[in-house]
């Protein structure tokens, strides 16, 4: 499929990021490509029901959302790929080059919007109950647990953001972290400690999770970090906080990245340091990982792009 013709732009990765910026690029008569993958919609596709985005007032779910996305998209004339880039060439300026397999793709200009993924615990049960219990997005799902017992696992910010926002909607909730000590800021500590219903348990660690008759969660089994004990607690919902991984391996060593690997851009806009190439969504973002947000930073990125193009000649 490899073509000898010169895109406009090329967009990598199919989220609500991509999808958005494809969305924009292709309004604006940019002919965009998209490569969205093999596992195209992002962190989206594997999740349930979407009640925080606006215009959905009655919630949908996630890979539907993804779907009209998507045609939305294609509506304008995006052109997609639903294959994954393996390696891509990219300069300060100039023609930016995108491998799949052995075909070669050329383009004015790129988008970067690979996303990022939940770090896992890699315990028995936490894939098979992801979405029936288990969730990795306090600020997403949290709702769907009023009145419920439910737990978060980790020791940073994000897991005392998460257990925070949960514990309001949570008859109680119990907070995992593997050591005594947390990483997350003295502030956000102390905001998790001064909830009446928030139980700190340390140092514990999810070694499994138990489904009920109902194949939905029902019970996570704890191990202490020191003795080895075992304990089994009733809970309905597990909310694991511990980080997540930014898909930057395929430029990495190529375009500028945190301590982390996020793709760093210029705070005012979505330009890396190369001339041409920008990036978007939850590749950049270490803060919100909403869809609303990434949605919206894909919009920003295909402006970027599109003005590039006017502004360049070639």
């Amino acid at each position: 499929m490899s073509s000898s013709e010169v895109e406009n732009l090329i967009i990598i990765g199919g989220g609500p990021a991509g999808y958005t910026a494809a969305l924009y690029a292709s309004r604006a008569e940019l002919n965009p490509l998209i490569f969205e993958g093999f596992q195209w919609g992002g962190q989206l596709q594997n999740t349930t029901d979407v009640e925080n985005y606006p215009g959905f007032p009655e919630g949908i779910m996630g890979p539907e959302m993804m779907s009209r996305f998507r045609e939305q998209a294609e509506r304008f004339g995006t052109r997609f790929v639903s294959d994954d880039v393996d390696r891509v060439e990219l300069g300060d300026g100039g023609i930016q080059k995108v491998f799949v397999g052995d075909d070669e793709y050329r383009a004015k200009a790129v988008v970067l919007a690979m996303g990022a993924e939940p770090r896992r615990l890699g315990v028995p049960g936490e894939m098979e109950l992801m979405g029936r219990g288990i969730s990795t997005c306090g600020v997403c799902d949290g709702a769907f647990f009023k009145g419920r017992k439910t737990m978060v696992v980790g020791g940073g910010d994000s897991a005392m953001e998460d257990a925070v926002f949960v514990a309001k909607f949570a008859s109680d909730l119990s907070l995992v972290h593997r050591r005594d000590e947390f990483r997350a800021s003295a502030i956000m500590l102390e905001r998790a400690q001064a909830t009446p219903n928030i139980d700190l348990m340390t140092p514990y660690a999810p070694e499994e999770f138990i489904a009920g008759e109902d194949s939905s969660l029902a019970t996570v089994r704890l191990k202490h970090s020191e003795s080895g004990d075992t304990e089994d607690v009733p809970v309905d919902g597990v909310f694991v906080a511990i980080g997540h991984i930014p898909r930057s391996e395929v430029v990495a060593g190529q375009v500028d990245t945190d301590d982390e690997g996020y793709v760093i851009t210029d705070p005012v806009s979505t330009k890396t340091h190369l001339a041409g190439v920008f990036a978007v969504g939850d590749l950049v973002d270490h803060t919100y990982r909403q869809a609303v947000t990434a949605a919206g930073s894909g919009c920003r990125g295909a402006l970027d792009a599109e003005w590039y193009l006017r502004d360049t000649e070639f």
